[in-house]
């Protein structure tokens, strides 16, 4: 936020602006780990505070219900045609308000209440919207779910495949929000192909990968692909959904007006700035280290005695269960916050544990690497996690640790904050 916004604020509303000012210097102090947040750039800051909210753009560009529509036409038709060329994709909608809307589009395109539907399980690493039960997904839907195998952490396909040609579903989701191993798109491709079913990958978490290449693409073999804008791509906090030519029409219908009224043209505006960021070459680079920075994690963590779904990671994310640590998740979770490393307790396959008391907790590398931390900085992490959860209600310990936090950071600024 600029200066002369900063004012405005303070004078009209002193009391909003000093939570936006602690927020601030929150994100600028600590190591921030959970892996669907990251820090947007000062222009994409620039365009989801601009007057573009101002304006309702119910409909799609050149068949609106609203007048005035002279700068917000060409605004939604640069992001579209931004997207279609980064993911290289026939179809783009970036109307969508977020990845669950998203997602519930997907499922109102093609499928009827009562159809089947298929998705990874919620424990073992797929999102609410997969289908799990205490969504609308998997309420107004039968919703039948896969998981990992217990040997390996890693999606089981003989599984996945047997339970497809058993329940025919509708619609079939891969992708995850808490898996750390890359998704095989052309096996569940071949998978619902013959079963009938549309696929949808959904790439939230990993579509600033796929576009910097540190994470193969699903164009080719998903029907639609959905994603959020924020996380990994480092936009605005947003939805997009891509598609075959074919599943163009069914997907735009579904956004609107099947669920939505006027998109918000400010949050488009965002979208259009960091698909153009993510056009650059320097993103690639950005891509490749958000990966490279998580292994080298993952491996300071198991040097230290911390157990890893699968082993490792292959992508941005890292799944940790504590259980051999005689630690619950959430108070790793509390205590590590309070030390300066953000991150979220978190389930684990086949967790005995319930879902707001679990045994793991789950961290990723987007946000830090976007500040320009690299592999040693990765080393500090690890030393830090394995200082806390060892005495977690060591307030000293504690309380050093948040001080050691605060002089790294200082060292790496953060995109969007320019508070000293």
């Amino acid at each position: 936020m600029c200066e002369g916004d900063r004012d405005v604020l303070r004078e009209t509303d002193p009391e909003i602006e000093s939570y936006i000012a602690a927020e601030e210097r929150r994100q600028l102090e600590k190591v921030r780990l959970i892996p669907s947040e990251n820090y947007v750039s000062a222009a994409v800051l620039a365009a989801t505070g601009s007057v573009l909210t101002n304006k309702y753009s119910e409909g799609y560009a050149g068949k609106r219900y609203y007048e005035g529509q002279q700068n917000i036409d060409p605004v939604e038709n640069l992001a579209i045609e931004r997207a279609k060329k980064l993911f290289g994709v026939d179809h783009a909608n970036v109307q969508p308000y977020s990845g669950s809307p998203a997602n519930l589009a997907v499922y109102l395109a093609f499928c009827s209440p009562g159809d089947t539907i298929m998705g990874m399980a919620l424990p073992h690493g797929g999102h609410l919207t997969h289908g799990w039960n205490v969504s609308i997904t998997g309420r107004f839907f039968r919703s039948v779910q896969y998981q990992v195998s217990r040997e390996t952490g890693r999606i089981d396909f003989d599984q996945v495949r047997d339970l497809a040609r058993r329940e025919k579903p509708k619609v079939i989701f891969c992708g995850a929000t808490a898996y750390p191993r890359i998704i095989d798109f052309a096996t569940f491709a071949a998978i619902a192909h013959e079963v009938g079913a549309k696929l949808c990958a959904d790439i939230a978490h990993v579509a600033g990968l796929v576009v910097g290449g540190a994470h193969p693409s699903p164009v080719g073999h998903a029907d639609v692909i959905s994603t959020t804008t924020h996380k990994t791509l480092r936009g605005p906090r947003g939805g997009m959904l891509m598609a075959t030519a074919a599943c163009a029409k069914d997907i735009d219908k579904a956004v609107f007006p099947g669920l939505q009224g006027g998109p918000h043209n400010h949050t488009t505006a965002g979208i259009a700035v960091a698909l153009h960021e993510a056009s650059q070459p320097a993103f690639k680079d950005y891509a490749q280290q958000i990966v490279k920075n998580a292994k080298a994690l993952a491996a300071a963590l198991t040097g230290r005695g911390f157990a890893l779904a699968t082993g490792g990671t292959d992508n941005h994310l890292i799944l940790v269960d504590l259980t051999s640590k005689g630690l619950p998740g959430k108070v790793a979770a509390k205590a590590l916050d309070q030390a300066g490393l953000e991150l979220n307790y978190n389930t684990v396959p086949f967790d005995p544990r319930k879902p707001f008391d679990p045994s793991g907790i789950r961290l990723g590398t987007p946000a830090v690497t976007t500040r320009g931390m690299k592999e040693a900085e990765m080393q500090h992490i690890a030393r830090w996690m394995d200082e806390v959860c060892a005495a977690p209600q060591d307030e000293a310990r504690l309380t050093r640790i948040a001080g050691e936090v605060r002089e790294v950071c200082a060292r790496f600024p953060a995109p969007g904050i320019r508070i000293a």
